[in-house]
């Protein structure tokens, strides 16, 4: 039986907090995970080998947080995502909410994509695919 968003988002929660020692009360699905959380590029992997764990599922490298993509001239100039390179994110994240980042492209506001909403979008897909 496919689990609900509330019970993804829980075990999301419990993931987050043992990851990046927040307290439950500051895991709200519209909370960044660098911005609100305090999450840094190491406890990415951190959080992606947890989640694996607690969901018994393989997320495979750069899937739930792409990689790569400032350092290709094509996808970002003077600081912004391109057209091209913001098609690209938004295919490689289906997961994730660019309605406010789409305004402003600024790379410096990417880490904003990354809310813990974003995770349980993707876990929910993922569970719900296999």
């Amino acid at each position: 039986m496919p689990m609900t968003e509330e019970e993804v988002f829980e075990k999301v929660k419990e993931t987050l907090v043992e990851a990046l020692g927040v307290d439950d009360e500051e895991v709200a699905p519209q909370a960044t995970l660098t911005g609100d959380l305090g999450a840094e590029s190491i406890d990415f992997l951190d959080i992606v080998f947890r989640l694996e764990k607690a969901f018994n599922i393989k997320i495979p490298r750069g899937e739930l947080f792409p990689d790569n993509v400032l350092n290709d001239p094509e996808l970002v100039q003077g600081g912004k995502l391109t057209e091209s390179g913001l098609s690209q994110l938004k295919q490689r994240m289906p997961h994730a909410d660019f309605s406010q980042f789409e305004q402003d492209p600024d790379v410096n506001k990417l880490g904003d994509l990354f809310k813990v909403q974003t995770i349980i979008n993707y876990i929910t897909k993922k569970l719900n695919d296999s």
